[in-house]
C-alpha cells in the first residue's frame, strides 16, 4: 500500500469502529500514520479489529453514539478534526423486528454527532457521513441505476432510518451551520473482515467451507450491486482528504458508489458455491429458494460511479469474479481459528 502523508498525525475519529468498514478504514489510516480515534459500543470478538490487534494501535471508547457528553469528551480531548460517521444498526431484518432501537442509533446517533461537530466547529475539517443506497428507496428498473439527484423515497425502517441521517446531515452542511459534511450512498459492501453471518456473501462461503446449512431469506431473484471494501476504504480517503482540503467545492455534496454490474443473489451464490466447488449443494439450494417470499425488502437495487468518475476519475478496481480467490483464502485461514 502506498503510504499518503496527508494522513500523518491527523486526529481522527471513527465511530462504529468495530464493524466491518470501520474496522478496515482504521487499519488502513493507521498505517498512513493517523490518530485513530474509535468509538464502538461493547467489544465484539468477531472483529477485524480485535482479530488484527488494531485495537492495540488507536485509542478506543466505549460508548454509545446517542450520548451526547461521552461525544463531547471525545472531541475535547482528542481535538478531532477529520471524522467518518460509520456507527449504525445495518442489519435490514433487525430493523424491520425493531424498528425504534434503528431509528435511535440511525436518527438520533447522528444528529447527536452533528450537533458536537457544531459546537467545535473550528476544529473539525471534514465530516463524511455514511448513508446508504437504501435511502433511495424503491424506484422502477427503467431509472435505476440510481443518481445523486433523485429524491429520497423510502418505505422500510432501516431504509427510513438512513434517509433520515441522509437529510440531518445536510442540514447541517447548509448555510446555517456551513458543517464540512459530505454524504456517502453506497451499494452493498464486502470483503475480508466482514464477520456477520447474516451477510449473503459471508454466509455463503461460510456454508461452503464448513459444510454449513446456508439460511436463503429470499427467492434469489432480488438485484443488487456489491462493491470490494478495498475500493471503499480507497474512496472514503479520497472524499475525507478533498472536502478537508478544498471545502467550498465539496461540502454538501453526495456521492454513489457501485460497480454499476446487476447481479441477481441467486447468481452470487452459483458463483460462490462453483468457485467452493459445492455444486450439488448449490441446486439443492435453488429448488428450495424459490419458495421463498421476500418482504420489507426493495427488489432491485444498484449504483454507478458516474459522478466519481467525473470528480476524482474514481472507478472501482475490483470485479466480484476476480476477488474469489481472495475471499476464500480469508476466510479458510479465519474458520481455522
Amino acid at each position: 500500500m502506498k503510504i499518503d502523508n496527508f494522513w500523518k498525525n491527523k486526529n481522527i475519529l471513527i465511530t462504529g469502529i468495530a464493524g466491518f468498514v470501520g474496522s478496515n478504514l482504521a487499519k488502513n489510516l493507521v498505517t498512513n500514520g493517523a490518530n485513530v480515534i474509535g468509538l464502538t459500543k461493547s467489544k465484539k470478538v468477531d472483529s477485524l479489529l480485535f482479530i488484527e490487534n488494531i485495537d492495540k494501535k488507536i485509542d478506543l471508547i466505549f460508548g454509545n453514539i446517542t450520548d451526547k457528553e461521552l461525544i463531547k469528551s471525545i472531541f475535547t480531548k482528542f481535538n478531532i478534526e477529520i471524522c467518518f460517521h460509520l456507527a449504525a444498526q445495518a442489519e435490514v431484518g433487525s430493523a424491520n423486528q425493531y424498528p425504534y432501537l434503528t431509528w435511535e442509533t440511525n436518527v438520533r446517533g447522528t444528529y447527536t454527532l452533528l450537533d458536537v461537530v457544531r459546537e467545535h466547529r473550528k476544529q473539525v475539517k471534514s465530516i463524511v457521513v455514511a448513508s446508504s443506497d437504501k435511502a433511495y428507496g424503491k424506484y422502477p428498473i427503467s431509472l435505476l441505476p440510481y443518481k445523486e439527484s433523485y429524491k429520497l423515497n423510502p418505505e422500510f425502517p432501516y431504509d427510513t432510518s438512513k434517509a433520515c441521517a441522509d437529510m440531518i446531515a445536510y442540514s447541517y452542511s447548509t448555510r446555517l451551520f456551513k458543517l464540512p459534511i459530505l454524504i456517502t450512498r453506497f451499494s452493498n459492501i464486502y470483503g475480508p473482515g466482514q464477520l456477520n453471518c447474516s451477510t449473503l456473501i459471508t454466509d455463503a462461503i461460510r456454508s461452503c467451507l464448513l459444510n454449513k446449512k446456508l439460511t436463503m431469506r429470499s427467492n434469489g431473484l432480488a438485484i443488487r450491486d456489491f462493491v470490494y471494501i478495498d475500493d471503499i476504504i480507497d474512496l472514503y480517503k479520497i472524499l475525507s482528504k478533498s472536502l478537508y482540503s478544498n471545502p467550498k467545492k465539496f461540502t454538501g455534496q453526495i456521492f454513489n458508489a457501485g460497480t454499476n454490474s446487476k447481479h441477481q443473489v441467486k447468481d452470487i451464490l452459483r458463483k460462490i458455491f462453483v468457485y467452493g466447488k459445492k455444486i450439488k449443494e448449490f441446486k439443492k439450494l435453488e429448488k428450495k429458494m424459490h419458495k421463498n417470499k421476500t418482504t420489507g425488502e426493495i427488489a432491485v437495487q444498484f449504483m454507478d460511479y458516474k459522478k466519481l468518475n467525473l470528480y476524482f476519475g474514481w472507478k472501482p478496481k475490483y470485479t466480484f469474479t476476480k476477488t474469489l480467490p481472495r475471499l476464500f483464502k480469508w476466510y479458510r485461514s479465519y474458520f481455522k481459528k
